[in-house]
This record gives structure tokens, C-alpha cells and sequence, in this order.
């Protein structure tokens, strides 16, 4: 490789790292996560919507993955959590029937260590507005629903899991 090239390389590499560090965006090695393993225990469902405990259980094991912490029911530490509100607000209307919508969840969380302990309580909604439109037959209404409730899922695991390892 050229000098040049190579001086090139090594200028974006440190140009790519400062704008990577400026825009709020840390990089974090696994030995410094705060723990290693997590059990994703009992997800309760407040409210009338069916099935959110098993959307919110899945998206809480998945973003746990991402981040590079085990999910097992044999850990030390277990997360348990209530789905409080979810709330699916109509935005706009055409001819007398909403097109759109606004789905907004707020959920409670307790993490307790192996002897019981509570470690950390958090009461958490979804950062996000997810919103969906509603045109088009029920199946598709009914698809674009559930789209967004996993959406919101996931933002809220995003933000409870995003919670108890940085902060």
C-alpha cells in the first residue's frame, strides 16, 4: 500500500472514532457490562390487549442478545415485569375512519438478585412514537397493528435495557 494511502486510511479511521464519540455513541467491551447473565422472569399484561407479555418477553431476550448479555433461567439476576398502559390513540380520520394511529406502553420493571434483593426498579414507556396506518381491509389493518406493537416493544426494551447497563 501506498504511503499516502496508508496516511489516508489512518485519518478517516481517527475522523470515524472522534465523530463516533461526539454524537453521544460510546463503545462498550463486554468485561465492562455490569453483569453477564439475566433470567427474563414474568412479563404480567394490565391491560386489555392480549398477547404484549410474550411481544415484550421476546423483545427484552432479543435486546438482552444484542448487547451481549446471556439469557438464562439458571442466572443470578431475574427482570419481572408489568405491562401498565398500552394505548393505541387514533392521529387522523378520513370519511369517519381513523387511518392512523399512535400505540403508546408504559410497563414497570423490578430486577431482584438470587436471594430476592431488589436491585433496580424502573417504571418505563416507550421512548418513541410508533404510529401505523389503518387503510385497507381488516387483514391488513390487523398486520400493521401488530407491527407496531412489536415496534413498541422493542423501543421500550431498547430504553429498560439501554437503563440497567449504562446507567
Amino acid at each position: 500500500m501506498h504511503k499516502a494511502a496508508q496516511i489516508f486510511f489512518q485519518a478517516a479511521a481517527i475522523t470515524f472514532i472522534l465523530l463516533l464519540g461526539g454524537c453521544g455513541y460510546s463503545l462498550h467491551r463486554h468485561a465492562s457490562l455490569p453483569f453477564k447473565e439475566i433470567n427474563v422472569g414474568r412479563i404480567d399484561n394490565a391491560t386489555v390487549e392480549p398477547k404484549l407479555q410474550d411481544k415484550l418477553s421476546n423483545a427484552l431476550t432479543e435486546e438482552f442478545t444484542r448487547q451481549g448479555i446471556l439469557v438464562t433461567p439458571d442466572a443470578q439476576l431475574n427482570l419481572a415485569g408489568r405491562i401498565t398502559r398500552f394505548d393505541m390513540i387514533s392521529l387522523s380520520e378520513k370519511e369517519g375512519v381513523t387511518v392512523e394511529y399512535r400505540v403508546i406502553v408504559h410497563a414497570d420493571f423490578t430486577m431482584t438478585d438470587a436471594k430476592g434483593k431488589v436491585l433496580a426498579t424502573r417504571h418505563v414507556s416507550s421512548p418513541f412514537i410508533v404510529s401505523f396506518t389503518g387503510t385497507g381491509d381488516l387483514t391488513n389493518l390487523l398486520a400493521s397493528r401488530d407491527v407496531a406493537e412489536e415496534r413498541a416493544m422493542k423501543d421500550l426494551s431498547e430504553e429498560l435495557v439501554g437503563t440497567l447497563i449504562y446507567k
